[in-house]
This record gives C-alpha cells, sequence and structure tokens, in this order.
C-alpha cells in the first residue's frame, strides 16, 4: 500500500495580516439579526444582477449541474468558514455560497448558511465547525446542484441543502454521519449517490473501525435513499475494522474522480492504516460497493483527480509530499485503476516553473485541484504554496498553475501568481498563507475555469476568496476580484473564511 503523512502545522506564533485586500460591496442576502455572528435567520433569496445590464452579454456555457446550484448556466462557489461566531457561539460555522453571472462571482447574489438559519436542522454550537467540509450534486434528480455540509465535529452529522431556481431551500438532516460526505454516481446508474463517514471517536497508533455509509441515489427530500449499499465490497472486508457499514480509520473522503474510466464514479481517499500512515487511494466505485485502488507514497497536503494527460482515465494529484511537504505526485489512472507504475513526483524545480527560487517546507500542494482550464482536453493542476515566501515575507503564499500533456504535468507555460502579483487585489504579508484552498470553476459561464483561491490568515485570519478568470493560456489576472466575509455581511472575526472552496 502506498502510504503518507497528515502534514504538521507550523510552530511558533504568528502575525496576522491586517491590510484590507479590494473588496466590493455586497447587498444582504440572509436576514441575519446580530452583530459579530450570525443569530436567527431565513433562507434569503439570491439577489438577480441587473436585467439591463446582463443585456448583450453572451449566454453561459452551461456548467456541470453539480457545480450550479440555482440552474443559470453559471458555476457557483460555496466557501467554508468553520471558524465562524454564529448566534454567539465561537467557531460555530457557517457555508457562504456565492453565485456565477456573466461577470464572474456576484458577492451581492449570495447566501449564508448556518445551523442557526431557519429550515437548518440543529443549532449553532461552540466549536462545532459547521462547513469544515462540503460536496455538491444533484441527489434529488430535480437538475439543480444540492450542497451537503458536514462539521469538524463529526457527531454533529452532515445537513443536505437543496438546490433550485432561487438558490439553496430547505434543510434534511443527516444524524450520525458528519465527516466530509461526498456526492457522486459511484454504482454507474445515472443517479448521484452520497458517500458518508461518520465519527470515527478515540484513536491512537492503531486504526479503528470509522462507521460508513453509502445512499443510492435518487434522495427524498426527508433524507431517504432508494437504497442503502454496502459501502465496502466484500472483497474488502476483514475482521477489524473494513465492512460493510465501516474502514479503517479515522479516515476522510477528498474528492470524487473516474480513475478507471468505468463510467462510475470513485473516491478520492485517505485512509489510516496505523503508526500515524495514511494511504493516498482511490475508492473504485461500483453496484457492490468501493474497492480500494493504492495510491502514492508521502501524502501531505491536500489531493484531487482529473485527466491530466487526456487518455480518458482521471489521474491522481497529492501534494504536500516528503519530509518537507515539497514534493507532488501524480499516479495515472488505467482501465484497472490508479497504476502501480506509472507515475510522476515533481517539485518547484521542474523545468518551466516559474517564480523565486523555493526554500524548503513551502507546502507544495496545500491545495489541489485538477480540471481543464485551457479547453485542450488535458486537465490543469492548480497547487497551492501556501507557505511560499514572497521576497522577505514568510508564508505569505502563493498559488501555481501547471498544465497538462501526454507525459503527465508540465512546467511548460505554467505561472505562479501571489498578492504581490500585478492585478491581483491586495498585497503580499507575512503568514497570509495565499493557497490554502482552492477550486476550478466556471463561474463566468465563458467555457475556461477560473482559478479561485483563498487566504484562511488574511486580516487576522477572518479569510478572503480571490477569483482570477480562465483563458486558453491559463488564468489571467484581468477583472481578478477577491472578497472576504465582512463584504457578504458574514461573521468576520477568526471565520477562517475560504477554509474549503467547492
Amino acid at each position: 500500500m502506498s502510504h503518507g503523512r497528515r502534514p504538521a502545522e507550523r510552530g511558533g506564533a504568528r502575525r496576522r495580516s491586517s491590510s484590507a485586500v479590494r473588496f466590493t460591496t455586497a447587498g444582504a442576502a440572509l436576514v441575519v439579526a446580530a452583530v459579530g455572528g450570525l443569530a436567527t435567520g431565513v433562507f434569503g433569496l439570491p439577489q438577480k444582477a441587473d436585467a439591463a445590464a446582463e443585456q448583450g452579454k453572451p449566454p453561459a456555457k452551461k456548467a456541470d449541474v453539480a457545480e450550479d446550484i440555482n440552474g443559470d448556466g453559471y458555476a457557483d462557489l460555496v466557501s467554508g468558514a468553520p471558524g465562524g461566531t454564529v448566534s454567539g457561539k465561537a467557531k460555530a460555522g457557517y457555508v457562504a455560497v456565492t453565485y456565477g453571472s456573466a461577470e464572474g462571482l456576484d458577492t451581492a447574489n449570495k447566501q449564508l448558511v448556518s445551523r442557526s438559519t431557519s429550515g437548518v436542522p440543529g443549532g449553532a454550537t461552540a466549536k462545532q465547525g459547521f462547513g469544515d467540509s462540503f460536496s455538491r450534486g444533484d441527489l434529488d434528480g430535480d437538475g439543480y446542484a444540492d450542497l451537503v455540509v458536514g462539521s469538524a465535529d463529526a457527531s454533529a452529522g452532515s445537513v443536505i441543502l437543496w438546490g433550485s431556481a432561487k438558490g439553496l431551500t430547505g434543510g434534511t438532516a443527516v444524524p450520525e454521519y458528519g465527516t466530509t460526505p461526498q456526492i457522486g454516481d459511484f454504482d454507474g446508474d445515472g443517479q448521484a449517490d452520497l458517500a458518508l463517514l461518520g465519527d470515527p471517536g478515540s484513536s491512537g497508533d492503531d486504526p479503528v473501525g470509522q462507521p460508513a455509509a453509502l445512499w443510492k441515489g435518487p434522495l427524498t427530500r426527508s433524507g431517504t435513499p432508494a437504497k442503502k449499499l454496502d459501502f465496502l465490497d466484500k472483497s474488502e472486508w476483514d475482521d477489524e475494522n473494513n465492512s460493510a457499514t465501516s474502514i479503517s480509520g479515522p479516515s476522510t473522503a477528498r474528492g470524487v474522480a473516474d480513475v478507471n474510466g468505468d463510467g462510475r464514479q470513485d473516491l478520492v481517499f485517505w485512509r489510516y492504516e496505523g503508526d500515524g500512515v495514511y494511504s493516498s487511494d482511490a475508492l473504485l466505485g461500483s453496484p457492490s460497493g468501493f474497492t480500494v485502488s493504492a495510491g502514492p507514497d508521502g501524502a501531505g497536503g491536500d489531493m484531487d483527480a482529473g485527466d491530466v494527460d487526456g487518455d480518458g482515465y482521471d489521474d491522481l494529484v497529492v501534494g504536500g509530499g516528503s519530509d518537507l511537504f515539497d514534493e507532488v505526485t501524480v499516479v495515472f489512472g488505467t482501465k484497472d485503476g490508479l497504476s502501480p507504475d506509472r507515475r510522476q513526483t515533481f517539485d518547484q524545480s521542474l523545468e518551466g516553473f516559474p517564480g523565486e527560487a523555493p526554500s524548503d517546507g513551502e507546502m507544495l500542494g496545500s491545495c489541489v485541484s485538477v480540471e481543464d482550464v485551457t479547453g485542450d482536453g488535458r486537465a490543469e493542476v492548480a497547487l497551492g504554496i501556501r507557505w511560499k515566501n514572497s521576497g522577505d515575507k514568510n508564508d505569505a503564499g502563493a498559488v501555481a498553475l501547471l498544465h497538462g500533456s501526454e507525459k503527465g504535468v508540465t512546467g511548460e507555460g505554467s505561472q505562479v501568481v501571489d498578492q504581490d502579483t500585478a492585478g491581483v487585489p491586495g498585497v503580499a504579508e507575512e503568514h497570509d498563507e495565499f493557497g490554502a484552498a482552492c477550486a476550478l470553476l466556471d463561474v463566468d459561464g465563458d467555457g475556461h475555469r477560473d482559478l479561485n483561491v483563498s487566504s484562511t490568515e488574511e486580516n487576522d485570519s477572518a479569510g478572503a476568496v480571490w477569483s482570477l478568470r480562465g483563458t486558453t493560456k491559463g488564468v489571467t489576472t484581468d477583472k481578478a476580484t477577491s472578497f472576504g466575509p465582512g463584504d457578504l455581511d458574514a461573521p468576520v472575526t477568526g471565520a477562517q473564511f475560504g477554509s474549503s472552496l467547492r
């Protein structure tokens, strides 16, 4: 099996950034009744752009259903803020949806959702970390992406928020399963399914049996699946932790892809094997449950999958490898799953990789997003470098976009962007950790995915998100935008806005 350790947090006191980035003014889309945190609220209807302003603009090249909550053809961005104060409860957490438009992300057209929002089951709880993880997909088959939100406290369970032409509506509780829920068509029947992980409880060097469930779609609005499937195929069962309803834990699901090209989606997965060691694997989907396809050694940052070499199989990209968290490994997909032999490992010395010479421990791959930006049929790879120095500014952070080729990831034509790059709002400062999370989504509907990237440490850990437009060559800083929680009338203090992006 392949193994990797989760990254350690850097030690020592940090000075938090306090300078403002350039924001746009946002109108309220959720009714709030408290200063310094979301209190009671109701789902607000996203505010639509002025019709006259939209005239003459080309129609959106329709986004994937799984990325379009309100069905307008533009991908929408979901940002997690698990540190946000809600109803006076510190670190209760919330999520924010900023809807796409012909001009990109529209901060005036947004929704904020927490456990205190009317219609959402449960209540705001201190340190719950609602919004720590989430996934999107059309669970009920109505043509709108639904959002399943987990929490840092896995025992709190998850919540399904239902997409509609008016945005997110309602809320359905998923008790017990609160860790990194994932939506995908895992059995290949054309309906989105829901993979769930529960609270592993206390664990040490030895792995434990972590509750797991696989719900076959479509789901009803009451949260009833068409059928409950075995999580793991019987071939993976053992006498210890792996079964129809559990997996070796504590483990987390990181994303969804199709690495063996069989039309069934697979889970990109960190699986705990004991003694602090994780395997970075793909769990291959099937009607009888997941089977394990082994991934790379040395996982430490983030991971995602997409078709880097254009051969029809998604490839697993794992960041933060090596003892210094400086390497990225690509494991290429095949008809049998992840290749045990064809792999590519690189760092910032890759020929053509631009920017300042790297220092040790910059966390290449602190975030990973793998999608086709340029439209050439091969996926680009966005990589956060959240501990990268900018001149004499330690840990200012950066993000890189590298192209795919027949041979894998190439440095030719790649880009590195930070807050000192011309056209990027704001200015690089020590410990901003720009590149904490990233997501490639076509938020302006022009057919090219845009690079959305966060700094969770911006403005004393309030956090902020930047959006850079995609082109046939990569990304451009022309018309780059940024916003933070204050621009959405959302809780600011310690929100860690942008901890996760989808």
